[in-house]
């Protein structure tokens, strides 16, 4: 991969923000886990002297000289190694990576882990600008709309009998392989579905939906008579436009969001999903075009289930328990609505993210026997326990359990009862998806506001994305 490919990659790979409805993050930055570098005009503190200046000029030149030529990290002379591991997260999350890490640490005491923490917004900017500097972190977190960009581009390594993977579901793991290779192991598994307040729902004299039964009517009656009971202080849901979404309702179809290199789904089928969002603005089930526009980004104490002003909302069952805490009230999960009929209801497991390492690290071995550790140590699950999905590993889910808070078991008792009801896990999405949403954003933007008939975005829609498909 040449230096100028990796700089067009930094001007077409560019991450939607999704915002924290989907990913709870957070911001706060710990001793052991390190925040974005200074962006400031001058990068640090100011230096006085001028002999100070010009040796940290130096400093920095050679500094610069080595990560682009290397990556990751470094050795010292005692042989002490330093990896450095990138992620995104919230305060919480910090915290518990931190207290893993230590105990990688105290296992392997001739490692030292360097935690790079972003808010989820920044995150994939900043790693694409590592990779095309020839600057990637050791190991790397992604997520699997971003893998085959990543993979494909040579940036990862392949971890196949490197990373002990024995205990995860054979399909599951089947989600990091691009090519025949092995480049990402998952590192826990949710499910996209639909989370309520069945508080709200009693107070707006509504009735909790049956959801092995209900369709998308339905759905949108329950929002719209939440909406009409709640005074003026209650929506029935807030709109969203995550490609999952679009993925289970075009699977009640019998379609597939993509077919290899290209969307895999009917006009018809897109211009019926946006349907959902225009009656649910119609209905005054949701907010109108504007408030939900404004809302789309909000972190999840922000958003309307977040400040109990909302009853439903579509999101990954692994940010159940932060939606809850930023609540204070009982939230349930619940199966996403289907089309009248529809054979299957769509739904399927994913891995929440993915652990990668870096193909230019010089110190392979170590960053594989710490992903290695972060999948199948028991005591690393006893502290990450189920932030980044619910383990992969089984043997590490039943260890952890019963350290599980409330909420987190509940999930685990909900993925369990649909398991029988869901789809395979996808594989690694066409190069490109990455923007996915920030494109389907746009265009359900376009059809909210009428600046577009439901014609003339579909078309435009198809156009645009698989243009970014084929490369």
């Amino acid at each position: 991969m040449t230096f100028g490919s990796e700089v067009v990659w930094i001007l077409t790979v560019h991450r939607a923000n999704v915002g924290p409805l989907i990913h709870a993050m957070g911001s706060a930055v710990p001793k052991k886990s390190l925040p974005p570098p200074n962006r400031g005009p001058i990068g640090g503190r100011a230096v006085s002297s001028g002999k100070k200046i010009w040796s940290a000029a130096l400093l920095a030149t050679a500094v610069l000289a080595v990560t682009a030529a290397c990556g990751g990290g470094g050795e010292s002379a005692d042989g002490r190694v330093t990896l450095r591991f990138s992620y995104w997260g919230s305060d919480a999350r910090q915290k518990m990576t931190d207290a893993a890490i230590a105990k990688f640490e105290a296992k392997n005491p001739n490692i030292d882990v360097q935690g790079e923490i972003s808010d989820f917004p920044s995150y994939y900017d900043r790693l694409s600008t590592q990779v095309a500097g020839r600057d990637a972190p050791d190991v790397m977190t992604l997520e699997i709309r971003g893998l085959r960009e990543y993979a494909e581009r040579g940036t990862l390594a392949d971890l196949a009998s490197k990373v002990n993977t024995a205990d995860i579901d054979g399909e599951v793991l089947s989600t990091g392989v691009v090519d025949g290779k092995q480049y990402a192991v998952p590192t826990g598994v949710n499910a996209f579905s639909m989370v309520i307040n069945p508080a709200l729902v009693e107070q707006a004299k509504a009735t909790m939906p049956d959801d092995k039964t209900w369709t998308w009517e339905q759905y949108v009656e329950l929002c719209a008579k939440v909406s009409a009971g709640g005074g003026g202080k209650i929506t029935g849901t807030q709109l969203i436009w995550h490609p999952a979404y679009l993925q289970i309702y075009a699977a009640q179809k019998g379609e597939q969001l993509y077919d290899g290199n290209k969307l895999g789904m009917s006009a018809q089928t897109i211009k019926e999903w946006w349907g959902i969002t225009q009656s649910l603005i119609e209905t005054k089930g949701s907010p109108n075009a504007a408030k939900s526009t404004e809302i789309y980004e909000a972190g999840i104490e922000q958003t309307l289930i977040g400040t109990n002003t909302g009853a439903t909302m579509m999101m990954w069952s692994n940010v159940l328990g932060a939606a809850t805490k930023a609540s204070g009230q009982n939230l349930e999960l619940l199966r996403m609505p289907k089309i009248e009929g529809a054979r299957t209801g769509g739904m399927f497991l994913q891995p929440a993210m993915f652990y990668t390492a870096s193909a230019r690290s010089k110190h392979a071995a170590e960053a594989a026997k710490f992903i290695d550790f972060m999948v199948n140590d028991v005591e690393a699950g006893q502290d990450i326990l189920s932030d980044r999905g619910l383990p992969a590993n089984e043997k590490v889910l039943a260890a952890v359990s019963a350290k599980l808070p409330p909420v987190d078991q509940k999930t685990v008792a909900f993925v369990k009862e649909i398991q029988d009801e869901l789809a395979d896990p996808p594989a690694a999405p066409p190069k490109g998806s990455s923007a996915m949403e920030s494109i389907l954003r746009r265009y359900s933007e376009e059809v909210i506001f009428n600046r577009m008939t439901p014609d003339e975005a579909v078309q435009k829609f198809i156009t645009e994305t698989n243009a970014l498909l084929a490369g």
